[in-house]
């Protein structure tokens, strides 16, 4: 549930970074995803190491 909600508030702040910069739908679409894949991958590396710290 943790990678699915940083995926969706990635995705959600590269949009708006894209918008903010004048982008089209295309832009604003690769912006959010390429932030979105960012920050799950950052999520998930973060959920294990801490499940490597706790057992």
């Amino acid at each position: 549930m943790i990678l699915a909600a940083a995926f969706a508030l990635g995705f959600a702040l590269g949009w708006w970074r894209a918008a903010a910069r004048g982008g089209n739908r295309l832009d604003r679409l690769q912006y959010g995803a390429a932030h979105g894949i960012a920050l799950a991958l950052a999520a998930l590396a973060l959920v294990l190491i801490l499940e490597r710290l706790a057992g």
